[in-house]
């Protein structure tokens, strides 16, 4: 029995950035505003929100491509903290990007770009291994070998996306953090490589961070799921729990907004627009960032954040007037 509780926790992530302000002056973007979770082994959730609600932020925070502002990340119980644990870090939990098209390489063979994970960790005694290896990753994800030596402009954007799985997988990582990985790929080919990550899942035991803001496919692929609103997570729990009973009316409209193929039902639920606009980052409401879109808004939710509070078993909802 291992002597960790989850695989990957994340605790009060913070990520801030200072954008430039007139001639001298900066302002504080709060990318990422004290977001804690956790995720068991083989597990997978789903963080999901609007664009530019900080989802992405949140994976590349986690791997240190972008410093934390502040925050703590586990690996299997153990705090990352130094150079070297971010390095082995890294090995044993991968990223998939959003776009296959900026995230590969245009100079590099397929081969290359399959293999440089392997270099960079040095996970192969020999040149015929390497190949076998490579060989193997491409079959993994649904190429062949013929396709080793060509280039990323010679595939299709599923076809990329596969690439960027196999260079994922190279060092068979525990982890993966996927990053919108469909988002800029045809509703066909979408539903091809959901059920691929979902295949691999069963395969090699992986656990996933899936980053998404289209609910559908996160309701298909998540065991849970964290709702984010403007660099805070504003709701978890169970991803059938979220779908059946949103608590937080961020979460409810956004709920609203799937569409269902069953017109009596589409007919009997009418969606909730939300009124005003998405505050900018950079001039946040005080308290409730979502306040001031939201139909329960009271005095209190100016004063203060609302923390999360569980409102059933595992689910959690950060709400002044549930």
């Amino acid at each position: 029995m291992s002597n960790y509780d989850y695989l990957l926790e994340v605790q009060n992530l913070k990520q801030y950035f200072s954008i430039p302000n007139g001639l001298f002056g900066s302002k504080t973007l709060k990318a990422v505003d004290d977001v804690s979770f956790a995720i068991k082994e083989g597990e997978t959730l789903g963080l999901v929100g609007e664009s530019g609600c900080g989802k992405t932020t949140v994976g590349r925070s986690i791997l240190h491509l972008y410093k934390p502002t502040d925050g703590k990340v586990f690996y299997k119980g153990q705090q990352i903290v130094t150079k070297k644990d971010i390095n082995n870090f890294r090995k044993n939990v991968q990223m998939v990007f959003q776009d296959p098209y900026s995230s590969l390489d245009p100079r590099m063979t397929v081969s290359d770009i399959i293999g440089e994970p392997l270099d960079i960790h040095k996970l192969y005694a020999n040149k015929k291994e390497r190949a076998e290896k490579i060989k193997e990753l491409l079959y993994t994800v649904g190429l062949t070998s013929d396709h080793a030596t060509r280039y990323a402009h010679e595939f299709s954007g599923g076809q990329r996306q596969r690439i960027g799985i196999a260079r994922a997988l190279a060092v068979n990582p525990n982890c993966i953090i996927c990053d919108e990985p469909v988002s800029a790929l045809d509703v066909s080919i979408q539903a091809q490589i959901i059920n691929m990550f979902e295949e691999l899942q069963e395969k090699m035991g992986l656990t996933y961070l899936f980053i998404a803001h289209d609910l559908l496919v996160v309701k298909h692929i998540s065991d849970r799921i964290a709702v984010m609103y403007l660099g805070h997570l504003v709701e978890t729990g169970p991803a059938n729990e979220i779908y059946n009973h949103p608590a937080h009316p961020y979460s409810i409209s956004l709920l609203s907004a799937v569409p269902v193929p069953d017109p009596e039902y589409a007919r009997s639920h009418s969606r909730i627009v939300l009124e005003g606009d998405v505050p900018s980052p950079l001039n946040m409401p005080s308290g409730c960032p979502f306040r001031t879109r939201c139909p329960r808004a009271t005095e209190k939710c100016a004063e203060a954040m609302p923390p999360l509070t569980e409102i059933a078993p595992d689910h959690f909802a950060a709400c002044w007037n549930l």
